[in-house]
């Protein structure tokens, strides 16, 4: 792709330090314009995007003042290994005002514009369409896929809902999210036509007149009642966007309640009698794997009472329960065989971050899915990592493709509703939480199993003290019994 050159624009801010004089930077160097139509194509169930150059053109942000170049780009982005970074400094890929620097310790100064001119590799994503729930004149109301970023962010950018819903109408249409879904998550989303109406259903949104449901499958048999967990959650990591529960976080509240619990196929009284040809050394091995003891999956409803990044799935896994393929939360090599159940302390953060960073690089990120006596054996192995090969034009660490249990995790954002009544949206259950082969179980969610009048309870809680029906748990719980009353772990 042939580059040319643009004006940069100066930075006329008034809150520069006196002592600190800035002169416009020369011109810097930009890719012409996006590429149309959209470098797109279809292969093996996947939307895949030719590579292409792309320039990235950033001031200076304030705490990269006084590092040196190799330093900021090192700690700044994870996608690429250190080495690539010294190579493209050194070779004149990562300018500064458009000038190549003496050496990869130059310092960066206020004022200063960083570009980077790279040969983009975009990971792939599911084929499977935008599904429309609702259109309007002011909003369309998609099903969103699992799997696919809702934003261009970190390594993906053709990729991403805006991007297709774009080359799929219109170059100059610009669609505006009006809520988030995570890039694995799945599920009912508002897409503004234009600025006003996308403002009109964000606010809804960020004022908690909008209902949340969401449905997920979990490892193990997850308890009857309604079961509320009210553990902060706090960012442990930006960079890998790991979440935790913990005391010192943003408050944080869901409701839970199980549509259906399917056991393992074949059930526990053929499993004793099969011959058990463990080694010892397995035997071992599986005792100490806490989460082979929660047999087969749940279906789960689950109410965000709050919105808090990675809410549903930090819970789950506190609850015990997590989204059965998490490749984060649900991940044995990362959390160890408790998986974190009610764990809400940060004695071990610092090796959960050095081990989950190691994922997808030089490991599997694997989920305890990957060990469902469903999942048939070339899906155990077929996996997005490194392949050891690198790119003719650039030579960037390639990755291999993503395996179909990759593309998302169970979590499903079923149904929005508005509080007064006026609307409400909702996909059916997804395939992955209709019952198994040979086994009845629902096919949908009825008002009778609607968890949503809970929340209408929590203020009365608060202030008597209590749990629902005056039962109270914990600090960090209540329970609505329909069965037996079960306490949350920790």
């Amino acid at each position: 792709m042939a580059l040319t050159t643009i004006k940069a624009l100066t930075d006329t801010s008034s809150h520069r330090p006196k002592d600190e004089a800035f002169s416009a930077p020369p011109e810097v160097v930009t890719t012409p314009c996006d590429p149309w139509p959209r470098p797109y194509y279809l292969e093996d169930g996947l939307r895949k995007v030719h590579p292409y150059h792309y320039t990235y053109n950033t001031y200076c942000k304030e705490r990269w003042r006084g590092r040196e170049l190799l330093d900021i780009f090192t700690d700044e982005f994870r996608d690429r290994p250190k080495e690539y970074y010294k190579d493209a400094i050194e070779r004149g890929s990562v300018v500064v005002n458009g000038k190549q620097v003496p050496s990869v310790h130059a310092i960066v100064k206020n004022g200063d514009i960083i570009s980077h001119t790279l040969h983009r590799h975009e990971p792939p994503v599911t084929a499977q369409p935008i599904g429309i729930v609702h259109e309007d004149n002011d909003m369309i109301v998609i099903n969103k896929p699992a799997g696919v970023p809702v934003h261009p962010a970190g390594r993906y950018m053709y990729n991403s809902i805006i991007e297709i819903m774009r080359a799929e109408r219109s170059h100059a249409w610009n669609p505006l999210p009006c809520n988030r879904l995570d890039r694995l998550t799945s599920g009912v989303m508002f897409i503004g036509k234009d600025p006003k109406a996308a403002e009109k259903i964000s606010m809804q949104i960020q004022e908690r007149t909008v209902k949340k449901e969401y449905v997920a499958r979990v490892i193990g048999e997850f308890p009857e009642g309604d079961i509320v967990c009210e553990q902060p959650v706090m960012q442990i990591s930006p960079k890998l966007g790991l979440n935790r529960a913990r005391a010192s976080g943003k408050s944080a509240r869901t409701v839970f309640k199980r549509l259906a619990y399917y056991p393992p196929i074949g059930g526990s009284n053929e499993e004793e009698q099969q011959e058990d040809n463990r080694t010892e050394k397995e035997k071992v091995r599986d005792s100490k794997m806490e989460w082979k003891a929660k047999k087969g999956h749940s279906i789960v409803r689950c109410l965000p009472v709050t919105g808090r990044t990675h809410q549903l799935r930090v819970h789950l896994q506190f609850l015990g329960h997590p989204v059965s393929n998490d490749p984060i939360y649900c991940n044995q090599r990362v959390f160890g065989p408790s998986l974190a159940a009610g764990d809400n302390l940060s004695d071990h953060d610092e090796d959960i971050i050095s081990r989950l960073s190691k994922m997808g690089k030089s490991e599997v990120a694997e989920a305890m899915a990957y060990h469902d006596e469903l999942m048939e054996d070339y899906n155990k192995k077929k996996a997005e990592r490194m392949t050891g090969k690198t790119c003719e034009v650039c030579d960037t660490p390639l990755y291999s493709d993503p395996g179909v249990h990759e593309l998302g995790i169970y979590l499903h954002s079923r149904r929005y509703a508005c509080e007064a009544g006026k609307w409400e949206y909702e996909t059916p259950l997804p395939g992955w939480a209709l019952p198994p082969p040979g086994m009845t179980g629902p096919t949908d969610v009825t008002k009778e199993t609607d968890p949503l009048a809970v929340v209408g309870s929590l203020e009365k809680m608060e202030m008597d003290g209590k749990g629902p029906n005056g039962l109270y748990v914990d600090q960090d719980s209540y329970v609505v019994p329909s069965k037996p009353l079960w306490t949350m772990p920790g």
